[in-house]
């Protein structure tokens, strides 16, 4: 399978190698939905950016229980289980918070599988029964497996280490996801860490440096390819160390499609802080600092936040 690295090359070569994508995945028994997927052309590509900020809600999912971890000291191998930080586990089901998101009508929540086991994988799709195409999902998600998460209701797939293979972006295989659940359901997860003053995105559990830095030509060129972006500030993720507001607003700069950030919200003022950086054009989500996670950030504060700034500004808080 060809890949293809960012590292040097021109965004612009590699949109000019292939201006329209036409898959075998089309007519597939095994994707149905691939047949009416249009084709995907770079230069009829049109883009949107909502000019409002909302909450989005999250679900991670460690072993079937839902936790909040710090997410730069998960690993895979069970030797380096003893280097987990967790914040938070909840006597809570994870259909249990997706009911309560729903109640609440908070749209385009973050269910995150923090490992490919069975419990994790039933708990995820339990929660997007109990809130159907009200949630994303994401962990482990790839070409084969993606389908089947829209079917169980999931609104859209969230998709990093399967794109970003080795370090390096895998076009072939983003353009394949695109083929089979379209662009308006695909999420890519650029959670990034800093290396020599830039934001490189980062795979396998945030531990691996990809070659591909987060800036505005990345931005708008993977914007053809995917509804919203995610994205992680790493260093500051789950440490409840303050905002990355620097990354915040390099989002709100330069990204043209739909764009949620996480990492480092402590208090109210955090929210406010990134809806000023990001010029109102980057959502956030707030995972160990709630109180529904042990923290001490209302929840109620926080959704009534969200619906402040659905309203309008002449509204009172």
């Amino acid at each position: 399978m060809r890949t293809c690295s960012l590292h040097g090359t021109s965004i612009l070569e590699l949109s000019s190698t292939s201006p329209n994508f036409n898959s075998s995945f089309y007519g597939s028994p095994k994707h149905p939905y691939a047949r009416v997927t249009p084709s995907l052309s770079l230069k009829s590509c049109h883009f949107t950016v909502r000019c409002d900020v909302s909450f989005r809600p999250c679900i991670d999912i460690h072993k079937g229980k839902v936790k909040q971890i710090v997410g730069s000291t998960l690993r895979d191998s069970k030797e380096d289980e003893l280097t987990l930080v967790t914040n938070f586990e909840s006597d809570k089901s994870a259909a249990e918070f997706a009911k309560l998101y729903k109640k609440d009508r908070l749209k385009g929540g973050h269910v995150i599988m923090l490992g490919a086991d069975l419990l994790s994988k039933a708990a995820a799709i339990e929660a997007l029964h109990a809130y159907p195409g009200g949630l994303q999902v994401g962990g482990g998600i790839n070409l084969d497996n993606c389908l089947s998460y829209i079917e169980e209701g999931a609104s859209h797939v969230i998709v990093t280490s399967y794109v970003f293979n080795n370090g390096q972006m895998d076009l072939e295989r983003l353009k394949g996801l695109v083929c089979v659940v379209g662009k308006q359901r695909l999420v890519l997860d650029l959670s990034c860490r800093k290396k020599e003053d830039k934001y490189a995105i980062v795979t396998d559990r945030w531990q691996k440096f990809s070659d591909v830095y987060l800036d505005e030509e990345v931005l708008h060129f993977l914007a053809n390819y995917a509804d919203e972006y995610l994205v992680h500030g790493v260093d500051v993720e789950g440490k409840k160390l303050g905002i990355d507001k620097e990354l915040v607003a390099l989002l709100g700069e330069h990204s043209p499609i739909p764009v949620t950030y996480a990492g480092g919200v402590i208090v109210m003022d955090d929210l406010e802080t990134i809806k000023e950086a990001g010029k109102g054009r980057v959502d956030v989500t707030v995972g160990s600092a709630l109180d529904i996670f042990g923290g001490n950030l209302s929840y109620n504060d926080v959704v009534a936040w969200h619906n402040h700034n659905r309203r309008g500004p002449k509204q009172d808080f």
